[in-house]
């Protein structure tokens, strides 16, 4: 297959549009919405971003008609003081995607738009779909390039929200599911904001038509082997025939689900405060909470680590089999991503080995994200996949000395074979002898960010600090290096 550019001539996708409204102004998620256009999308961003424009933006650009949309509506506002940039994710998945690449580069360079172009590697796990796959490493690494408080803009838009809530529905998903994409959600350092649920795709390519620009068309997009594509070309036109206002209608169903869905968010958390060992969760108090509860207890307490919630049958099994079991046991659930180990009267959640990994990984060992910290541009770093975050507190007795780090760390989780030596003049420790020795669960053992120095071991968090970097009495800045594990 070949991309293709598209520009004011029909597109298309066309044909699988809803037919033009002849009035410029519309109902969308149950108010007035304006005719697409900078103005509008600038109003819908203060009501978003309080702050707006005084905020700094960044638009996930994939050079499709919708993000070529936003973002060209977005440098036409050009309002002060707003920092505007952009985001490329090449999944290098197609062959052209280079020449995709390439196009948004061109396209950032004509609205005089700063454009970062990221390289992914997708790897799916065991049962886990390639588009599945590419979406978790396109979010891990857009929240790993966002700066502190800043906002990521998607290009979602109401016909991707009336196509998440019916696949949601036809998948037999729950409130979660079905309240589909929040308009405004936390992500590491900053937030997601999807500013165009209140517009259709069709204002977005007339907004191109109007304006001449170039996008991107997917050849994916018409293969109707994927369950979106398939609802996309043949079952919405018969929807839109029959109930014109069916993405009106579900968006305002979307709502009313998440709405329960932050009352049940509320209920999880208390649970999950009443149950928690610090990241564990006592079996006991599990089993104490009748079935509902303690279903969405584990649910919230999974989510809220940063890991997506297993199927089903695997959360039956959890919440049953595995908190009835002796306590000498230890009976493991894991799922795509993710595990759960349960060691005595504790649960323990960690990340599990990607396809390939199992062989290289010793037991405790997990082929966590690679993340790169410049400490000295953000004292705290969230670790996406690794469920915490690593701060660096300026602290007077702190034994850590600041000035014997560089300027930027790396964390990366355990490969096997690491070594440190945490006490002053004292020989060289394996790592692996050193959690033994501490009776740290074997959950928690591949979970735990190692941070480095180039190729050096300079700290467990939370846990030990190397030689090379413990303060000393002649240490002029001194700090704390803090391991928060998500709530």
């Amino acid at each position: 297959m070949s991309c293709a550019l598209r520009a004011p001539p029909r597109s298309p996708l066309s044909a699988c549009l809803p037919k033009p409204r002849p009035d410029a102004v519309r109902r969308a998620g149950g108010r007035r919405s304006v005719a697409f256009g900078p103005r509008a999308l600038s109003a819908r961003l203060t009501e978003l971003l309080p702050d707006f424009p005084q905020v700094s933006v960044c638009v996930a650009f994939s050079g499709g008609a919708d993000s070529t949309a936003l973002l060209g509506a977005l440098a036409a506002t050009r309002a002060a003081p707003l920092e505007l940039r952009a985001i490329h994710i090449d999944h290098r998945l197609h062959p052209h995607s280079r020449r995709w690449s390439a196009h948004c580069a061109r396209v950032a360079r004509a609205l005089a738009v700063p454009l970062t172009v990221l390289s992914a590697t997708v790897a799916p796990l065991p049962g886990e779909s390639l588009e599945a796959a590419a979406r978790t490493v396109r979010y891990r690494l857009l929240g790993e390039a966002l700066r502190d408080g800043e906002a990521l803009l998607t290009a979602h838009h109401e016909d991707d929200q009336l196509e998440t809530v019916l696949l949601q529905l036809l998948r037999g998903a729950g409130l979660a599911g079905i309240a589909a994409m929040p308009a405004r959600a936390p992500l590491a350092r900053g937030f997601l904001v999807r500013p165009l649920l209140a517009w259709s795709r069709q204002e977005l390519v007339a907004y191109l038509r109007a304006r001449g620009l170039e996008w991107i068309e997917d050849p994916m997009n018409s293969e109707l082997r994927l369950d979106r594509n398939y609802l996309r070309a043949r079952v919405l036109p018969a929807i839109r025939e029959r109930w014109p206002a069916a993405a009106t209608t579900v968006t305002r169903t979307a709502r009313h689900a998440a709405e329960a869905q932050r009352l049940l968010d509320e209920l999880g958390r208390a649970d999950v405060a009443r149950a928690a060992f610090g990241a564990r969760l006592s079996a006991k108090v599990l089993r104490a909470l009748t079935p509902e509860r303690r279903r969405n207890a584990l649910r919230y307490w999974m989510t809220a680590a940063g890991y997506r919630p297993p199927p089903a049958s695997r959360l039956e099994e959890i919440a049953g089999p595995v908190l009835a079991a002796r306590s000498d046991a230890q009976p493991r659930v894991s799922w795509p991503g993710a595990v759960v180990l349960r060691e005595a009267d504790l649960l323990s959640l960690s990340a599990s080995p990607g396809p390939g990994d199992r062989a290289s990984c010793p037991p405790g060992a997990s082929p966590l994200p690679e993340v790169s910290w410049s400490w000295g541009r953000g004292r705290s770093r969230v670790l996406p996949g690794y469920g915490g975050r690593l701060t660096l507190k300026p602290d007077e007795r702190g034994p850590l000395d600041l000035e014997a780090l560089p300027a930027t760390l790396t964390v990366r989780g355990r490969r096997g074979g690491e070594r440190l030596r945490p006490v002053r003049g004292g020989p060289h420790r394996a790592l692996k002898s050193l959690m033994q020795e501490a009776r740290v669960p074997v959950a928690e053992r591949g979970r735990r960010p190692l941070v480095y120095a180039g190729d050096t071991l300079i700290a467990v968090a939370g846990l030990w600090l190397d030689e090379s970097v413990q303060a000393s009495a002649a240490s002029r800045r001194r700090a704390r290096l803090v391991w928060s594990a998500a709530d």
